[in-house]
């Protein structure tokens, strides 16, 4: 039966510029068997086409409509909610910027015009774009997030991302945000598996190295959700974590040498032994 896997990039796939050993040969098997695969990052910093590029120098075969990132989910969700003369106020890169705009998103400069506040990961975030986010919330304008990562993964460590943008905000106004886009979302689940994979969620993995998203998302959206420890989350994370995996394994490319059909306790005791 044909399968599909999700795979988060960042600690999934690679770390920064380094590919994890033997993910290009596991998407490859994998397509040669016949298993659909979709890349889904949560990281709203490069566009689709930057992780197609970066993917193909990496020797990992992919096609644009194979990768999705919160940007294209953000513009999709906004095309369905707004309405003619709706404008909304970006903080984020320049990504962010150019996916929204290739949707047609109506975008402003002037944060007493905006309807909605997209929230991305942003490197230049400063006090007077918080203040900028703060005035539309009061303003009554709806605040979405591109995803709630508090940090990113890098070779060395990690760093922050736009869970620190959202939490600067909710400080201000003391209420939550009000629309997340990325993992774990069930908006982002259901496009992911019924637009691109047309599969049964029952038939699908979610591969990724966050308990919080990656795993939280198969968990709740009814796929396998397998966990990786090549990137964010440790063994000693994974023991006291609530959000636990169907299955843990040491990298992608222990997925190619094991049955995923195994029961889950003897996989994961397999996969630690590597």
């Amino acid at each position: 039966m044909k399968k599909g896997f999700i795979f988060d990039l960042d600690g999934t796939i690679y770390l920064e510029d380094q590919l994890i050993e033997g993910a290009a040969e596991t998407i490859q098997t994998l397509k040669k068997r016949g298993d659909k695969v979709v890349f889904l990052t949560n990281k709203s910093i490069a566009t689709r086409s930057d992780y197609l590029e970066k993917l193909g120098r990496m020797g990992i075969d992919a096609s644009l409509k194979e990768i999705v990132n919160p940007n294209y989910i953000t513009a999709k969700y906004l095309q369905k909610k707004m309405q003619a003369g709706e404008f909304a106020f970006v903080i984020g890169e320049e990504a962010l910027f150019k996916e929204l705009s290739e949707e047609h998103i109506a975008m402003t400069d002037d944060y007493t015009k905006a309807s909605y506040v997209v929230i991305g990961w942003d490197r230049q975030f400063t006090y007077d774009k918080l203040n900028a986010a703060y005035q539309a919330w009061r303003n009554k304008a709806e605040i979405i997030a591109t995803n709630p990562d508090r940090t990113c993964p890098i070779n060395g460590g990690q760093i922050p991302d736009c869970g620190a943008m959202i939490g600067a905000l909710e400080g201000a106004t003391g209420a939550p945000i009000d629309t997340i886009i990325g993992k774990p979302s069930r908006m982002m689940a259901d496009f992911v598996v019924s637009d691109l994979l047309q599969l049964d969620p029952a038939n699908c993995y979610m591969v990724g190295d966050r308990l919080e998203t990656d795993i939280r998302m198969g968990n709740e959206n009814g796929f396998h959700s397998v966990l990786v420890l090549t990137g964010i989350t440790t063994e000693h994370m994974l023991n006291k974590a609530k959000d636990k995996p169907w299955m843990v394994l040491e990298s992608i490319n222990d997925i190619v040498h094991m049955s995923l059909f195994k029961d889950h306790n003897s996989i994961k005791k397999d996969c630690l032994k590597r």
